[in-house]
């Protein structure tokens, strides 16, 4: 075995090799029907939208759900991590429709059928761009089993589904309020609702009752909408209005008279306590409306202009509405007060537009006898478990108060609904396939909304409706989703009931929850603070691998992740360190090949140490990995290869590396090959590349440490003594090393070294390790005696099981020493009153940024650590005078 690891560690160039060698390999393929092997694994990935590339979140969230399979994979099951893409019908429709307009065309001007084909082009063009950072990234995913939501199979199973539940009276028409984008002109999904914070106005108005003088005052922040009013409403047990109940107002401007309502959802601290209704145009009107038989009166149109039943006011788009019936309820005395407050206003994720709350005639879901089914899962022994658990809670309390969900979307793009109404009956007919006598017919022109296909992602992309479907029947149901907080409503609990309702099981049997992933300062990452984070550029800069290390090590589960450049360039930097200890072992072991690998004479106290914390990194680590704590194995796993293996035991190594005894040479270079090949393995799921070059240049035996078998904990290599020995031998050489820092003494200048044990077996444990004291320590002289005297003029420091003398007389200028530490407390003295002054003037506090504030602290803490230090120093360097 030659060894070729380059001189320095190149991510690109390690990194551009390796995808294309798993996958011609079909390393990430699972088993083909009729040669299954290994207990079965399955993971779906959340499909991305084919709106355009990945962002940092996405990196995240499958960066863990790799490492799942990657472990999985090495543990010898059959695993299938299948890939895929959603239509994402309004944001994609809202892409190819901005292109189009680039070019000067539209989607009326082409047409349903040609704007589709641009539509598919775009998909094309943009599902290789994803599959291009999937192979960035270093995703082992199984390709041949890649599906799309438009598929013609995932197609089947949308239509069966929802003829499946339109026959059983769960899919319905009718008009309900919704989420309204009148510049797309279509009904939205809350998801697609980005709420933001927004200078409006409360608009206080009277309305005089009829036939009496006396008036109520409602306020609205939509002025506009007052002329679809149909009641005022007040809380029943109000006093101040319990003798208005059932009398009417005449509504301004428009004439008509409308009731008084008494209705427990009014808020009585509120404002006047009553409120204006306008069932077409509020969700809560609308179910007060329908409480009290109120009629719904609609005021715009589809693009958010008034229409006919806006009077005076027709044509006129929603907010120069707002701005003229201003004026006139002003000018006629019905506005008297008009109070400026910032509130929440929903504007269209993908067009901007501002949402209206709007009555439409849409496709509904019934969810009640659906949620009730998912509620009932969750008591069940075989329910879908959360992580973290807290996430549970939160996924029954949404499906506690549920609405009917609306389906349908006014688009073209997308799964149009399977719903055909008769030319001159107009009878609806609801079916998989078209009518028969099609050419009397014209189908819904809605298309589904993306969640209802993608609801079914975890059963369709395994071959349901077909039932007896080889993929379907081996791994489903999956056994873990990984996935965001943000959509548990939107999606999770979407396929868990639609996996209930048409499988009769579970989709997955543990969810992962991550959260979102912020900027360094813990904003949430968007277009307009300018703070977004390509994954791409920083696998440029720095690699893949330091990127999945980033984002695997970042947070623990359920959490938001910050992220922050200098731990990639921490994580770079740990690449480094792995690159550059393996290089070493593999400089050591020119021509050792895996059969001269025996751990059969291991014995000295090195050796059998790191083997032994090799088996507690193992149990660890798999056992942190099973429980989706990666975060806790990544660190554990750094805090090994780093601090055990490369600071600890490779320096240990050299002894008998560089030593005349061939056993000794051999044995040691067994120890290396071994735990490099092991740590490797655990580290494998993480850093992908990195790891598969190294192994491949270690004596080894198969071709991929990609399908190289999980490390397994050996019994024989626990070793309480060896942890023993070592922790004492460590605590001595960091203890010397320090005072050495500390005195300004240099690390190889001998000094005289005294021990005191103060057990036996620690004297024993001194004398065994003597060879690695002498070696790491530098003594001039190394006395270890139980009864030794405490020696004149030397610093001193107490450990577990022995009393560490440094006699430093004659070594240091004590006087100059001493001179110069007083010269820096001085100083830090200054700096601690001058932090302590700034931190307790209230103006500073109270006016700067937090952030500021919170440096100030920090440095103020540093100051007054290094201050201790130095009296430390101080008070040792006196007991030399």
């Amino acid at each position: 075995m030659a060894n070729n690891l380059d001189t320095k560690y190149d991510p690109k160039q390690t990194e551009s090799k390796w995808y294309p060698y798993w996958i011609n390999n079909g390393y990430f393929e699972a088993s083909k029907e009729g040669e299954h092997k290994g207990e079965p694994h399955s993971i779906v990935i959340p499909p991305p939208n084919v709106t355009g590339r990945l962002h940092l979140g996405h990196a995240w969230d499958v960066t863990l759900q790799d490492i799942i399979a990657r472990q999985k994979r090495m543990e010898g099951r059959d695993m299938l991590w299948l890939p895929g893409m959603d239509h994402a019908g309004i944001a994609t429709q809202a892409k190819v429709e901005a292109k189009l307009k680039e070019e000067g065309r539209s989607r009326r001007e082409l047409g349903r059928e040609k704007f589709l084909d641009v539509s598919w082009q775009w998909k094309d063009e943009y599902a290789e761009f994803i599959r291009e950072q999937w192979a960035t990234l270093g995703l082992s995913l199984d390709y041949t089993k890649e599906r799309f939501t438009l598929d013609d199979g995932l197609s089947d199973a949308v239509k069966e589904v929802f003829v499946r539940l339109y026959e059983k009276g769960l899919i319905y028409r009718g008009k309900y309020i919704i989420n309204w984008d009148p510049a797309a002109q279509t009904a939205l999904s809350d998801i697609e609702v980005e709420y933001k914070e927004v200078e409006g106005a409360f608009y206080h108005m009277r309305y005089p009752l009829k036939d009496e003088d006396e008036h109520i005052e409602v306020a609205t922040t939509r002025p506009e909408t007052m002329l679809g009013d149909t009641a005022v409403a007040v809380h029943p047990k109000d006093e101040r209005y319990q003798h208005l109940i059932g009398k009417t107002v005449i509504l301004p401007i428009v004439g008509r008279e409308i009731p008084i309502v008494a209705d427990e959802y009014v808020d009585r601290e509120f404002g006047s306590g009553a409120v204006k209704i306008t069932p077409a145009h509020d969700p809560n009107d609308f179910e007060i409306g329908n409480r009290h038989e109120l009629p719904r009166v609609l005021v715009m149109d589809e693009a958010g202009k008034m229409n006919g039943n806006a009077g005076e006011y027709q044509g006129l788009d929603r907010f120069e509405c707002r701005k003229k019936i201003v004026a006139d309820l002003q000018e006629s005395g019905v506005l008297f007060d008009i109070e400026t407050h910032v509130h929440s206003v929903g504007h269209s994720e993908r067009s901007g537009a501002v949402v209206e709350p709007y009555l439409s005639t849409q496709w509904f879901v019934d969810m009640k006898p659906l949620a009730k089914e998912a509620i009932a899962l969750q008591a069940k022994e075989d329910k879908v478990t959360f992580v973290p658990e807290r996430f549970e809670r939160t996924y029954l309390q949404w499906l506690d108060n549920i609405r009917d969900w609306c389906i349908s979307r006014q688009l073209w793009w997308g799964h149009q609904i399977p719903a055909w109404y008769h030319n001159e009956t107009g009878e609806l007919y609801v079916g998989k396939e078209a009518p028969k006598d099609l050419e009397n017919w014209t189908q819904d022109e809605d298309v589904l909304d993306t969640w209802f296909s993608s609801a079914l992602w975890p059963f369709s992309t395994m071959g349901w409706p077909n039932a007896e479907a080889d993929d379907f029947k081996r791994f489903y149901p999956t056994n873990v989703l990984v996935t965001g907080y943000d959509i548990i409503f939107f999606w999770v609990s979407r396929m868990i009931f639609q996996g209930i309702e048409f499988t009769g099981e579970r989709p997955f049997k543990d969810v992962l929850i991550h959260g979102l992933v912020r900027d360094s300062e813990g904003r949430k990452m968007s277009k307009s603070l300018g703070n977004g984070v390509d994954p791409m550029d920083v696998v440029e800069k720095y690699g893949a691998d330091a990127l999945r290390f980033t984002l695997a090590t970042g947070t623990t589960p359920g959490n938001d992740l910050k992220f922050q450049w200098d731990k990639v360039t921490a994580n770079w930097n740990f690449g480094n360190k792995i690159w550059n200890a393996s290089r070493f072992a593999l400089m050591n072991m020119e021509g050792f090949k895996k059969e001269d690998i025996d751990l059969s004479t291991v014995t000295a106290a090195h050796d059998r140490w790191i083997l032994a914390k090799l088996q507690k990194t193992i149990s660890s680590v798999t056992r942190l990995m099973d429980r989706y704590e990666f975060g806790e194995a990544g660190k554990l796993l750094y805090n090994f290869i780093w601090d055990d293996v490369c600071d600890w035991y490779i320096e240990m190594a050299k002894l008998p590396l560089y030593g005349e005894d061939e056993q000794e040479q051999n044995t040691t270079k067994s120890v290396l090959a071994h735990v490099l090949d092991q740590t490797l393995r655990l580290l494998h799921p993480f850093m992908p590349f990195i790891t598969e070059e190294i192994w491949q240049h270690l004596p080894h035996e198969g071709e991929s440490i990609t399908i190289a078998a999980w490390p397994q904990v050996e019994e024989k290599w626990q070793d309480e003594q060896a942890f023993s020995d070592m922790e004492m031998y460590q605590a001595v050489i960091r203890t010397i090393r320090n005072t050495r820092q500390e005195m300004d003494v240099a690390p190889r200048k001998p000094i005289p070294l005294h021990m005191k044990p103060t057990t036996t077996e620690a004297s024993e444990q001194l004398l065994r390790g003597k060879h690695y004291l002498e070696h790491f320590c530098s003594p001039e002289t190394l006395v270890i005696d139980e009864h030794l005297s405490e020696p004149d003029q030397a610093v001193s420091h107490v450990l577990t099981g022995v009393e560490i003398y440094i006699p430093l007389a004659g070594l240091i200028d004590v006087e100059a020493e001493l001179d110069r530490l007083k010269g820096e407390k001085k100083k830090l003295d200054g700096e601690v009153k001058r932090l302590e002054g700034k931190l307790s003037n209230e103006k500073f506090v109270s006016n700067a940024p937090d952030s500021i504030v919170e440096a100030e602290k920090e440095k103020l803490t540093d100051y007054q650590m290094k201050r201790e230090k130095v009296d430390e120093r101080l008070e040792e360097i006196a007991k030399l005078k």
